[in-house]
């Protein structure tokens, strides 16, 4: 049995915590870009220099805020994608919310998109954005072999350019596209690579 964490971990706990609900209400209501690193450190009541010992960045903070929001919109994705009687509707059921997530903000999605791809892959939040890139390439392959005859390295081969497809839509999408349009150029990826 795991002992319980000591007062030192648990005061480290909620002090992220603290960073972590700070920086998501600020970058929610004014965008990454428009927040400073002081006014989180205040919103979460602890100093600049704590705050640098959890992210160095902006960017790392968002990482931080935004994974447990894609986490989110996987799942449901996941759940969605269950009932969907073809590859197609299944790969949109699981990344629609993943896009609809990334629009919420589009300027946060663009800054988090650029973080989890570019990012310091030795940032604990960069690699658990790695990670979730990694569970939605798998989430894909699984659809892919359960709806087409692809075998495993095939349907592997297929999630990993679409997931690149969805990204780069995502980045490049005028700030004003709706969901249902960048959706719409994704199905447009989605068929072409299936059919390949």
């Amino acid at each position: 049995m795991t002992p319980p964490p000591g007062r030192r971990e648990r005061n480290k706990q909620d002090k992220l915590e603290r960073i972590v609900a700070a920086a998501s209400t600020l970058f929610a209501e004014h965008g990454v870009d428009e927040v400073t690193t002081q006014q989180i450190a205040e919103a979460a009541d602890i100093g600049t220099g704590t705050l640098f010992l959890y992210a160095r960045t902006k960017g790392e903070l968002l990482l931080l805020v935004q994974n447990s929001h894609y986490e989110s919109s996987l799942a449901r994705g996941r759940e969605a994608a269950e009932t969907a009687q073809n590859a197609v509707d299944a790969l949109l059921a699981l990344l629609t919310p993943v896009v609809e997530c990334n629009r919420v903000h589009v300027g946060n999605g663009r800054v988090y998109l650029r973080e989890m791809l570019f990012g310091d892959p030795e940032v604990p939040g960069h690699a658990a954005a790695l990670a979730i890139i990694g569970q939605t390439e798998q989430a894909m392959t699984e659809l892919i072999g359960r709806h087409t005859a692809a075998e495993p390295e095939q349907a592997a081969a297929q999630a990993q350019v679409i997931s690149a497809a969805m990204y780069v839509t995502m980045a490049a999408s005028p700030p004003q596209a709706e969901v249902s349009e960048v959706v719409t150029a994704l199905e447009g990826v989605i068929r072409t690579v299936l059919a390949a």
